[in-house]
């Protein structure tokens, strides 16, 4: 009953906002979750990037078409000849409140996203940062952290090890600046309307929890002569059908997902968009939980459902079944995986001390709630049912909520993930599962697979990618800590006859100022 208040509130909410087709310069999407928090430093999710894309721009930004780094705040970068000293020259800018944005602004909001009391997520991001694992670990002060404002304009970074890559890197919100003044004098409140502050093409001007997200053109952006749109309205619906139902009817313009049990009706639609995207869905394993402790256990649970059968009669978007979490990519070959292969499954879970599944204990599948997610899960826990005789449970949670059982109290013992890329680099997947990661909510704990990574951070070319390989031969076919399932697709739909400046792209990354409506 509270879900169908809720979808009848949104609908009620939406009917205020727009009686048609939204006219003029204007867009509406369906966002699909309400947003944990506008503060770049404490979110981690896609809803929020495309928040942050709209409110604030780091020192590059996103191609829209080719999701490579393009001049943002940094109007351009040198790189030292051993590639391990950057050099970024700002361009004149301000906030929004009309201050100006300084080299000083970056050196401040780096230590704030870094201080081990602020406990933000991907904050082992900036780990390629000379003395950032240090400070972020509590191993030493800011002062290790290598990074410094040479001049106004002028920010100079000093990196662990060659990354030629880090242009692409700093595109990400973790490495955004924050307006720390507005920081200092608002505190946690300097995210709300009348007190926030950014230095991306757009402001906000509307904030109604479960309701809407509105952003009008800032006036102030360095680039504003770019920006077409007059108005953004973004909506946290997280029910897939209700968001396509409202797209039918001209009352949303864009939608980055849909649901899998009308799939076959919109994979006819002209404006269905569909392309490779760099990413991949999979399971947690919680490592500290029996008996998902065991390899034995965890291999068994993979081996045993038919991720063919999982794209092709479930998912239906031209998803490619994964077994491993890296995809392919130059340079990088990763390990064949496990496959599907009921025998051994049911072999190794009889290694395990649960033959045929007795006394194998009933366990949970954690998922955010979302129709296509619930179908997945549902679909495998019938095939371990019938395949090992285990019984599993599944429990679904609102964003927030599940965000934070996942990667705070990590409170679950299997839970639903997805991860695009990004930037276009294996380790963008790789670091994620370092000893202590922001991002390693499964816990998982392996100082084999930690050093091979802190190692590749210090290599480059052909050497790097083969210790990349290596990492990822540990983490799936020794260790076995994490479940891949499928690499994503995008499953938008746009009507790219009415909007334009909207491309597929490798990362699913579309940046408000190039869309506009023809």
């Amino acid at each position: 009953m509270k879900r169908v208040l809720l979808v009848m509130l949104a609908l009620l909410a939406v009917a205020g906002i727009v009686g048609a087709q939204s006219k003029g310069q204007e867009i509406i999407m369906n966002n699909g979750a309400e947003p944990q928090t506008l503060d770049p430093h404490h979110i981690e999710g896609v809803p929020e990037h495309r928040i942050y894309m709209a409110l604030f721009e780091g020192l590059t930004t996103h191609d829209p078409k080719t999701s490579r780094a393009v001049p943002g705040v940094a109007e351009k970068w040198t790189f030292s000849k051993d590639l391990k000293t950057v050099t970024f020259k700002l361009r004149k800018a301000v906030w929004s409140d009309g201050t100006p944005i300084t080299a000083k602004d970056f050196v401040e909001s780096w230590i704030r996203k870094l201080d081990p009391k602020e406990a933000a997520q991907y904050a082992d991001l900036l780990y390629v940062v000379e003395g950032a694992e240090a400070y972020n670990t509590g191993k030493a002060g800011p002062e290790a952290l290598k990074i410094r404002a040479v001049d106004d304009s002028t920010f100079e970074v000093k990196l662990v090890g060659p990354t030629p890559h880090f242009p692409d890197m700093v595109a990400h919100y973790a490495f955004a600046a924050v307006p720390m003044h507005a920081v200092k004098k608002h505190g946690l409140d300097w995210v709300k309307p009348g007190n926030f502050v950014g230095n991306g093409p757009f402001l906000l001007q509307e904030w109604k929890p479960q309701e809407r997200l509105v952003f009008v053109p800032n006036p102030k952006y360095w680039d504003a002569k770019t920006v077409k749109l007059q108005k953004i309205t973004l909506l946290p619906i997280d029910d897939l059908s209700t968001s396509y139902q409202m797209y039918k009817a001209g009352k949303v313009d864009w939608l980055d997902a849909v649901p899998l049990e009308l799939m076959d009706e919109i994979k006819l639609r002209k404006d269905y968009q569909n392309a490779p995207y760099y990413g991949t869905y999979y399971y947690i394993y919680n490592v500290t939980r029996k008996p998902l402790d065991d390899p034995k256990v965890r291999k068994a649970l993979s081996m045993a459902f038919d991720r063919q059968a999982l794209v092709d009669k479930v998912t239906k978007g031209g998803q490619i079944p994964a077994f491993t979490f890296v995809p392919a990519s130059a340079g990088f070959k990763p390990p064949a995986g496990l496959g599907y292969n009921i025998e051994q499954a049911k072999k190794l879970l009889a290694e395990a001390g649960y033959p045929d599944g007795k006394g194998f204990p009933t366990f949970q599948i954690l998922y955010n709630t979302s129709s296509g997610h619930q179908r997945i899960a549902a679909f495998i826990q019938e095939e371990w049912k019938r395949n090992l005789g285990i019984t599993v449970t599944l429990i679904n949670q609102e964003w927030s909520t599940y965000l934070d059982t996942r990667s705070q109290s990590h409170d679950f013992d299997i839970a639903r993930a997805g991860w695009i890329g990004d930037y276009l680099d294996p380790s963008t997947f790789s670091d994620m599962w370092i000893i202590g990661g922001t991002q390693n909510d499964g816990l998982y704990n392996s100082k084999e697979y930690t050093d091979l990574i802190f190692k590749a951070r210090t290599q480059s070319g052909a050497t790097r990618m083969k210790t990349l390989m290596q990492a990822e031969d540990v983490l799936i076919m020794k260790d076995h800590a994490i479940m891949p399932i499928y690499f994503y697709v995008t499953n938008n739909l746009i009507d790219l006859s009415k909007w334009g400046g909207w491309y597929l792209n490798p990362l699913g990354s579309h940046p408000w100022k190039y869309i506009y409506r023809k």
